[in-house]
């Protein structure tokens, strides 16, 4: 998975204009977190299509970085997200970025955007 980071004005109808440019395009967005501070706006979202979304992304002239993300399945247990999180901090690892993807009661599926990928992955 590849996850964008979009830079925006903190104004009105910003993010309204990017989605609905996401959407004519066809493209799905399966993350999103979307937030603000003084003047500026930052949407960090993973979508369906990596090609479309930055194409779209490139089109509409905003400025974004993108990252690829690792997939983790942990048990939904009451510790289980604070161990893997120990297990990368443990091997120098740092979290740029998680995302929950979703929960079936059991476990739960989450995106994770880090410094190190071949240090995360023996870790999640």
């Amino acid at each position: 998975m590849t996850e964008f980071t979009v830079h925006l004005s903190n104004r009105p109808g910003q993010f309204a204009a990017l989605v609905s440019k996401l959407a004519s395009a066809g493209v799905h967005i399966e993350a999103l977190a979307l937030f603000s501070h003084g003047d500026e706006g930052m949407a960090r979202l993973m979508a369906n299509d990596v090609n479309v979304t930055r194409r779209v992304l490139t089109d509409a002239g905003v400025r974004f970085e993108e990252q690829r993300v690792v997939e983790t399945v942990i048990k939904d247990e009451p510790h289980a997200l604070a161990e893997m999180t120990q297990r990368l901090a443990d091997s120098g690892v740092n979290i740029e970025a998680m995302y929950l993807l979703h929960a079936n009661g059991d476990s739960l599926h989450f995106a994770v955007a880090v410094d190190d990928h071949a240090s995360a992955a023996p870790h999640l």
